[in-house]
């Protein structure tokens, strides 16, 4: 059986409460066997939630922007260097069953929008991005979490609909 990936999304600079939650969520998604998927970078919510998955024993998997490894966060067990610089993004969301969008800029609304035109289900974690997406709000495919618990209840239920498995 497959495994079920998480995309985490969210951007390089972060404060300390976001660095939190996107810990707080790497850990809960590795408790539940999942495989989390983000940018790679050692940087913001990248780093915090692949730490916080491999310091709970699950596998990560990092999808990087450039040609080398320098950029790389410790925290990531696979890394796929793609040397397409921001297009990567279409790979981040492509690969993930649900992503969850933790805070971040135009990088990370460039991976909501993506996700979000291709059907993904989007998962906004303590991240308001105003009225722009009202449609996707309304068809059920953006949602809103205020926690990593939350985010994780609502990935739980996208899953079980969708008849993805671990």
């Amino acid at each position: 059986m497959r495994k079920t990936i998480i995309g985490v999304m969210g951007g390089g600079d972060a404060n300390k409460k976001d660095i939190k939650l996107a810990y707080d969520l790497g850990a809960l998604i590795a408790k539940e066997g999942w495989v989390l998927l983000n940018g790679g970078r050692s940087a913001g919510i990248m780093e915090a939630s692949s730490k916080g998955c491999k310091e709970h024993g699950g596998i990560t998997v990092g999808i990087l922007p450039g040609r080398d490894s320098s950029s790389t966060s410790k925290y990531i067990d696979i890394q796929i260097l793609t040397g397409m610089g921001d297009a990567r993004n279409y790979i981040n969301v492509l690969s993930s069953d649900v992503v969850i969008a933790c805070k971040g800029g135009a990088g990370t609304i460039s991976e909501i929008a993506l996700a979000l035109k291709n059907g993904k289900k989007v998962i906004l974690l303590d991240f308001d991005i105003d009225d722009t997406f009202e449609e996707y709000r309304n068809s059920g495919l953006l949602l809103k979490a205020q926690s990593p618990e939350e985010a994780i209840k609502l990935t739980k239920n996208i899953l079980s609909v969708s008849g993805v498995g671990n």
